[in-house]
């Protein structure tokens, strides 16, 4: 979510020309209203002082007064430093990527014992009180849960969540290889089991067998051709049904994406970086400059010279330009913020959607696998249902018939006994 930005109110031009009172300047809040300090007694009012004493002055509201006026005045004690502050965290309802708020929200109320800072995005420690919302609180997706830095057992070192993700990618491809490499060698084995089972149903052992067993013992080696058969079928379509599509699934520019996908995260990371340290940058020259416009004001009070009315004009002008430096550096950090928030989570959306997809397309052929074995299997019981039919018709009586018509060497003759 992009940060509220603090900009400066364009002034409105003081119709009264009339000379202000001794010690008193006038000033313009960021709502372009003017108010007037008095720089002796510290007083404010958004009426302007009069010449004569008597006229009472209506004192600015305490929760009215602005910590920024156009880079000249503060009327408080808060700096534009802490307004600047606010800027980097508080949550604004403008422009939003998709979800309802960002991971990476602020809050206005600065608690240092409660947040932590990682890659410019300020993130709840164990413990503190939430501040961010889930983008998907039902489910438990890649953009709510990788926007920190991994540490590694011993704490020494840490991944980024972001490259945490192009690992699980380049991993989930890894075990694509491995499981296509693993249906290679079913194939293999099938082809070999195949051709053996073919070699054997060629061996002339025991084809002289003769009769109803005969018949049989010729149908089980026919057998074992159709089984061979069927085996190779299958190892084919393993080939080019399960095998060939796990292999070449995301093969050609898949690594280049994720590349592509690193260098793009990496280079906002970097720029966010560097956008916020141009805001911390700009903060400390604005102090430094608040603080030689406070001493050279102390100054005027004690002694009055046009040498120290030109330093306080040159101070305050200086503080100006500090303050609208600092603005500019938290604009620019805020649309940094922003667009690195935005591809981040577009990004992991799309990370989280590709390994969907390669968990479902392996299921698939995996699925593909179980229902070709369950066919091969029922092509090898239709090999052996003839087997089994002619193994039941074996008769023993039926084949010595059968051999005795083919073989008898003489009439057959009575045998005579004596009684």
């Amino acid at each position: 979510m992009k940060p509220a930005v603090v900009s400066s109110a364009a002034p409105r031009e003081e119709t009264d020309l009339r000379p202000l009172p001794p010690g008193w300047r006038s000033y313009t809040s960021p709502e372009g209203l003017r108010y007037y300090v008095n720089s002796c007694s510290k007083e404010t009012t958004w009426r302007r002082p009069s010449l004569s004493a008597e006229v009472p002055q209506r004192p600015l509201a305490r929760q009215s007064s602005s910590p920024y006026a156009n880079g000249c005045h503060s009327s408080s004690r808060t700096s534009l430093t802490e307004a600047a502050d606010v800027a980097l965290r508080r949550p604004t309802m403008s422009k939003q990527p998709p979800g309802s708020v960002s991971p990476a929200r602020r809050q206005i109320r600065e608690v240092k014992e409660t947040k932590i800072t990682i890659n410019c995005v300020t993130f709840p420690l164990p413990g503190g009180s939430p501040e961010q919302q889930l983008l998907k609180p039902n489910e438990w997706s890649y953009c709510d849960y990788f926007w920190t830095d991994k540490k590694d057992p011993q704490g020494t070192t840490s991944v980024a969540g972001f490259e945490v993700l192009l690992q699980k990618q380049l991993k989930g491809k890894q075990m694509q290889k491995e499981m296509s490499e693993f249906i290679h060698e079913r194939i293999k084995i099938e082809e070999e089991y195949a051709k053996n089972l073919s070699k054997l149903s060629l061996s002339p052992l025991a084809a002289q067998d003769e009769g109803t067993l005969g018949e049989a013992w010729t149908q089980l080696k026919k057998s074992l051709h159709d089984e061979a058969e069927v085996h190779l079928k299958f190892s084919n379509k393993l080939h080019s049904e399960v095998e060939k599509p796990l292999l070449t699934f995301r093969c050609d520019n898949f690594k280049k994406d994720l590349k592509k996908y690193d260098h793009h995260i990496a280079d906002l990371r970097k720029q966010l970086a560097s956008r916020y340290a141009s805001v911390e940058k700009s903060r400390r020259a604005l102090a430094d400059r608040q603080k030689d416009l406070e001493v050279k004001t102390q100054q005027l009070e004690i002694k009055i010279s046009n040498k120290t009315e030109e330093d306080i004009k040159k101070a305050r002008r200086k503080s100006t330009q500090a303050g609208d430096d600092l603005m500019r550096c938290v604009d620019l950090y805020n649309q940094t913020q922003c667009k690195w928030f935005e591809e981040m989570v577009t990004t992991s959306m799309e990370l989280e959607k590709l390994e969907v997809e390669r968990i479902e397309w392996i299921q698939q052929h995996l699925r593909q696998y179980t229902t070709l074995r369950h066919e091969t299997d029922m092509f090898n019981q239709s090999t052996v249902e003839p087997v089994d039919k002619l193994l039941q018709n074996v008769d023993p009586g039926r084949d010595r018939e059968l051999w005795v018509k083919e073989n008898n060497t003489g009439d057959v003759r009575p045998v005579d006994m004596d009684i």
